[in-house]
């Protein structure tokens, strides 16, 4: 595990034979984090969704939206993130998966993505907009301790398909107060599952 900052402003959380897990933390400026969040924030097509727990039905903690990548909305800032990731962690990205934290209830559970609707070796890039929020990250093994990362607005997150092998990920409740939080997750699908983009990652 390499927890070096390189002069990049790249910080490697993980290392793999695919690139591990990435962190930027200062992607894009302020200002521009600040304008594609309430650009999102407005204008996304936000729905609340629902999932079977054992014997019965919860909603997920956060407003979920999804886009194709070719069919994405001009009204939007989405190709501009896009071309973002595009420079830190080329891939043929297929699909957007946003999330939208309104406080610190909303949350996702510890997690890997899901294996079968993803194109193997290729990453998963994540932007995060608006109020930071502590993401963990913990390798699947007996005894593994997380790793903390504050997600700050502006940074982009790239976890290889690899990793989601050998670690889970998720986003916490907290008490403590914070505000709103967006993230965008452009992955790359698998050829039956280009309709899945929802609620993987955080």
């Amino acid at each position: 595990m390499d927890l070096f900052l390189h002069d990049s402003g790249l910080l490697r959380l993980v290392d793999d034979a695919e690139s591990g897990v990435r962190y930027w933390p200062r992607a894009v400026d302020a200002q521009t984090a600040e304008t594609w969040f309430d650009a999102l924030r407005r204008g996304a097509r936000w729905q609340t969704q629902a999932r079977p727990m054992y014997d019965r039905i919860v909603a997920v903690p956060r407003l979920l939206a999804a886009y194709r990548v070719d069919a994405l909305p001009a009204d939007l800032p989405l190709a501009a993130m896009l071309a973002l990731v595009q420079r830190l962690a080329p891939a043929p990205y297929t699909g957007a998966g946003l999330n939208l934290y309104r406080d610190g209830q909303d949350s996702v559970a510890m997690h890997r993505d899901t294996l079968r609707t993803l194109a193997s070796g290729q990453p998963l890039a994540l932007v995060s907009l608006g109020a930071p929020r502590r993401m963990l990250l913990r390798a699947q093994q007996d005894g593994a301790k997380s790793i903390a990362v504050d997600l700050a607005p502006g940074s982009v997150l790239v976890m290889s398909h690899a990793s989601q092998l050998t670690h889970l990920h998720g986003i916490p409740k907290t008490t403590r107060p914070v505000g709103p939080r967006i993230s965008v997750v452009f992955r790359v699908r698998a050829p039956a599952a280009l309709d899945e983009d929802r609620e993987d990652a955080p």
